[in-house]
């Protein structure tokens, strides 16, 4: 397992991150094997969120025994000083650990600042002077405000969506990190699950020498493909350049990530999954949704009331609103031709 230097923490972690927000979906016991499997193949970071509902109680209650053997990085999505330091009190007792290596805000829609009215950094200094966190970081979606938070001098570490499919924009923000002494944490390498093959980002990332990604994981399979991966790097061969090529052609620009930010919409369509439903039935196995559960919730589409709200909230610029009526409309074309697979 290779190592790096997290930025300017001094914190030394393996360039294998794992991210926790997948194990909320499964239940302690499983949790506990996996993690301690990733604990036992070397991996050092453990990323979690306190709204990832009861990821954070699964890593206190299986691994807070080891806590020498990791560093800790968890979020608040609190947008208030009351509201961050009851986070970060009900963080530490869920997690069972006396402080937080990195403790980040949860994507928000400003970058906080000192004396700001809403109180959040001068709350962080304070939980930072207090021995409770030891840094501070910011975790976020729009690479103005990640440009934004990393020009400030404040942060310890960024958090930002990174991959093959990255613009040249988003290069030059791990540049910048690289020359600001800002750890940069990379989520969602495989682009919400639509790149399916983990050997194009994780050879594709190898060439900056200055993030960690964090690879979310739910099950032992997933996390002993990267724990291979790890232990054998692949090269950027011809090979692999030509599988990032075929996912730049297909994915690059405009597409859903999944990240859940547009939610809740009113007519109760899942858009996270709904507007992306193409890419899925393509891209990776497709007969999880044929059930008449996910029939049912593709068919929401129809109430949708082109109310905006999801494209105000959507970190990447996209309408929703617009584009769902297509996938709607491939779904029931693939539905129609799949019936008797």
């Amino acid at each position: 397992m290779n190592h790096l230097q997290l930025g300017r923490t001094g914190l030394t972690i393996s360039r294998t991150g794992f991210g926790a927000l997948p194990i909320q979906r499964i239940g302690f016991e499983e949790a506990g094997r996996i993690l301690n499997r990733a604990l036992d193949g070397g991996i050092s970071y453990i990323d979690t969120a306190r709204v990832y509902t009861d990821s954070e109680a699964k890593i206190g209650a299986s691994i807070s025994h080891r806590r020498g053997e990791y560093a800790l990085a968890t979020k608040t999505a609190a947008k208030d000083a009351e509201g961050f330091n009851r986070d970060l009190e009900t963080s530490l007792r869920t997690l069972k650990t006396d402080v937080i290596d990195v403790y980040q805000f949860h994507n928000p829609g400003f970058v906080p600042v000192p004396g700001g009215a809403d109180g959040l950094y001068d709350a962080a200094v304070k939980a930072r002077e207090a021995g409770k966190i030891r840094f501070i970081g910011i975790s976020n979606h729009s690479v103005d405000r990640a440009f934004e938070a990393v020009n400030s001098d404040l942060y310890d570490t960024l958090q930002y969506p990174f991959n093959h499919l990255a613009t040249d924009r988003e290069i030059e923000l791990v540049k910048l990190c690289a020359e600001k002494g800002v750890g940069f944490v990379c989520m969602k390498a495989l682009s919400g699950g639509l790149i399916t093959d983990a050997r194009l980002p994780f050879a594709w990332l190898s060439q900056f020498d200055n993030l960690v990604p964090i690879w979310g994981i739910q099950r032992m399979g997933e996390l002993e493909q990267i724990l291979a991966l790890s232990e054998n790097p692949p090269a950027l061969d011809d090979t692999l350049r030509a599988g990032i090529e075929k996912d730049r052609r297909e994915l690059a620009g405009a597409f859903c990530r999944s990240c859940g930010y547009c939610l809740p919409c009113p007519a109760g369509i899942p858009i996270n999954d709904a507007n992306r439903m193409t890419q899925l039935l393509t891209r990776s196995p497709w007969k999880g949704f044929m059930t008449p559960e996910w029939q049912a919730k593709m068919e929401k589409i129809e109430d949708c009331v082109r109310c905006g709200a999801c494209a105000e909230r959507c970190p990447y610029g996209l309408k929703p609103y617009e584009t769902l009526p297509g996938h709607l409309a491939f779904y029931r074309e693939f539905l129609k031709t799949h019936a008797e697979d």
